[in-house]
């Protein structure tokens, strides 16, 4: 598991991306792998702890747990 901060993550469009702190390249997340989308969806500043994946278009986070939020 890595740890990273939303980029930024729509709830309209059912996506967004993490900013790993490894500092690698930005991972894409689906809304199909966050529990609590519905009732608490991804904000940018929120950190997240994450199971990198491999997909067809580039990285891909998979199990993505909140840790709590960067911004106040």
């Amino acid at each position: 598991m890595q740890e990273g901060t939303v980029k930024w993550y729509s709830l309209a469009k059912g996506y967004g991306f993490i900013t790993p702190d490894d500092g690698g390249e930005d991972v894409f997340v689906h809304h199909s792998v966050l529990p609590d989308e519905k009732t608490q969806p991804l904000q940018p500043g929120d950190r997240v702890r994450f199971e990198p994946t491999q997909g067809e278009r580039g990285a891909r986070a998979a199990r993505v747990e909140r840790l709590g939020s960067d911004t106040p």
